[in-house]
């Protein structure tokens, strides 16, 4: 596989992205199943060129796996994000209420994250510090994701005055259950890495590049392209959450004399 796949697929997932304020109904949610599709290829492929076949594997099994098996459960029992449920017939083929694209929306969401992540983390507890910021950046991503796809009837939750100021109608329990999601998959992901990694930092560009996109972009289309007044809270809270690992990655990158994150060198990956 050409190192340049992951890049072109990249690419056309913000391209379709940019799409995304400017089209409505159903040709909005064709979009929204394209950069979802295209995301989670742009990661897969990625994460085989760099890490190799089974490591990239197993990120699948693990994100897209846990991610189908949690959301079947949280639609059918409430646990562990709460009530709610899907409009299933606007993205695509579903599974027990839950469209199949879905589960991909996990792993294109976390791979940048943990590139990132991998990237910051240092010093003896260089693992626990990986995936405690893997956890962060994921439910940053969703302080964006949920808010923009309800205000889009894309899902709906039953309890609607039980979350942050600004988008009470999604629970607090929401975030605590991608806060323990996140983090099961970020220890399972650690040990796939422990087990498969090649021993050397990758060249993580378009990763970093998809994460940088995910946490300016997203504040700023939430701040001034899309319509929903409640998105200008969520551009704050993703903006903020995800700065968590954003404000230093872009300190590393504009720090002359520093490491730049991606760049491949010959220190452990471990």
């Amino acid at each position: 596989m050409t190192a340049r796949v992951p890049a072109v697929l990249a690419g056309a997932a913000i391209a379709a992205q940019i799409l995304y304020p400017l089209v409505h109904g159903g040709v909005r949610d064709v979009v929204t199943v394209f950069v979802v599709v295209l995301l989670a290829a742009a990661s897969i492929t990625h994460a085989a060129v760099t890490r190799g076949g089974r490591w990239a594997v197993g990120l699948v099994v693990v994100t897209a796996g846990l991610g189908l098996v949690s959301e079947v459960a949280g639609t059918a029992t409430g646990f562990p994000y709460g009530c709610y449920d899907y409009s299933v017939d606007r993205l695509g083929p579903a599974l027990a209420g839950v469209p199949l694209v879905v589960p991909f929306a996990w792993t294109a969401g976390f791979y940048p994250v943990w590139c990132v992540a991998s990237a910051l983390a240092r010093g003896p507890h260089r693992r626990a510090v990986r995936v405690a910021l893997t956890t962060v950046g994921v439910v940053g991503w969703d302080l964006y994701l949920d808010p923009q796809m309800v205000a889009d009837g894309q899902w709906r939750w039953c309890v609607t005055d039980a979350g942050l100021p600004g988008v009470e109608h999604i629970p607090l329990t929401n975030y605590a259950g991608w806060f323990v999601v996140a983090t099961v998959m970020a220890v399972a992901v650690d040990r796939i890495d422990r087990r498969f990694g090649r021993g050397t930092r990758h060249r993580d560009g378009v990763p970093i590049g998809l994460f940088l996109w995910t946490w300016l972009g997203s504040a700023l289309a939430h701040s001034v392209f899309l319509d929903a007044p409640e998105l200008r809270y969520s551009a704050v809270y993703g903006w903020c959450a995800m700065g968590i690992l954003g404000v230093p990655l872009l300190v590393s990158l504009l720090r002359p004399g520093v490491r730049r994150p991606g760049a491949r060198d010959t220190h452990p990956h471990a």
